[in-house]
């Protein structure tokens, strides 16, 4: 007797996470399917740069239309629902801030509501974040009690899902996970972002096709790792035994300033300075100067640990950059 394969919804396939996540599931024997919104012209290019456009399957649906929302989930039934999808950049959030609750909150509620009705035995991921702490911390790093204090439109909106998905848990018995997770980066990291648009930019000064590279805030401290650990992380919260929630991140960080030095050591450039201007436009009107985690919770109850050094992490982004802008 053939034995069907789990099966796995994710939103927000076509951004950083999705893609590294739907190859890990498709590793282990899911069907995965991905949430994608009615575009004219879909860009898969995320999922192309890891070879598994194909090899997902793909449902029409819209995290601020809990019409749509309701009909996939009772259409799929699926053993686990991994919801990444999220405007996700954070200085963005300051000028789309009602574009931002509607997705990252209130669209998190639509979801749950869609699994509480038609599929409660369905297990739940909400991708929570770091920048819900804000200003929080507890003896210079960030765990599953330190109190949040978001300083963007994003963080606040994240925090609401937050705690939508731990009251989904509480009011009605549903298995839901929020893994608060620190800054993961990767090779196909958006553009907007501050070290893919480091990386970018180290590559395109590398190859003589700019002089310069613009930046905000270069004293900013983050914990980054490598997004294609973090989504093994992912996988293992919707493996236990109950719901719970967990912070995810190395337990180091960098300044921007930090990074930014990596990447050009790495193609040859010591006196990175001269190449770098200070832009106000990308001064956020309130900063996170610095954040930490702590993850000693994921390590004890799922063994997780990440597998990328910082070093290796700027490498491998400014390595990819200089072959995209070579072809």
């Amino acid at each position: 007797m053939e034995v069907m394969a789990k099966k796995a919804l994710i939103t927000g396939i076509l951004g950083q996470d999705g893609p590294y996540l739907a190859k890990h599931l498709l590793n282990k024997g899911y069907k995965v399917f991905g949430l994608i919104r009615r575009y004219s012209n879909p860009t898969f290019d995320n999922l192309d740069f890891l070879g598994i456009t194909r090899e997902v399957e793909y449902v029409q649906g819209d995290m601020s239309d809990e019409a749509s929302l309701y009909s996939v989930v009772k259409m799929l039934q699926p053993a686990e629902v991994y919801n990444l999808a999220a405007q996700s950049f954070v200085g963005a959030s300051w000028d789309q801030a009602k574009l931002t609750t509607e997705v990252n909150a209130i669209g998190v509620l639509y979801l749950l509501n869609a699994i509480k009705f038609f599929s409660p035995a369905t297990k739940f991921y909400q991708a929570s974040t770091s920048e819900m702490f804000g200003l929080g911390n507890t003896n210079g790093r960030q765990d599953e009690n330190t109190n949040f204090h978001p300083r963007s439109p994003y963080g606040v909106s994240k925090v609401y899902a937050y705690w939508m998905t731990v009251n989904f848990r509480e009011s009605y018995n549903i298995f839901t996970a929020n893994g608060i997770l620190f800054n993961h980066e990767s090779p196909i990291r958006g553009i907007q972002f501050v070290t893919r648009k480091i990386t970018d930019g180290v590559a395109r000064i590398k190859l003589g096709l700019a002089k310069d590279l613009r930046l905000g805030n270069l004293k900013s401290r983050r914990d980054w790792g490598f997004a294609g650990d973090y989504v093994e992380a992912m996988h293992l919260m919707l493996q236990q035994d109950k719901g719970d929630d967990f912070v995810v991140g190395t337990g180091e960080n960098h300044s921007v300033e930090e990074f930014v030095s990596l990447a050009f050591e790495h193609i040859g450039i010591k006196d990175w300075q001269k190449y770098i201007v200070t832009d106000p436009r990308f001064i956020r009107p309130a900063e996170v100067p610095d954040l930490k985690a702590n993850p000693q919770k994921a390590k004890k109850i799922l063994g997780w640990e990440p597998k990328t050094s910082f070093k290796d992490l700027v490498a491998d982004m400014v390595e990819a950059d200089l072959k995209r802008l070579k072809k």
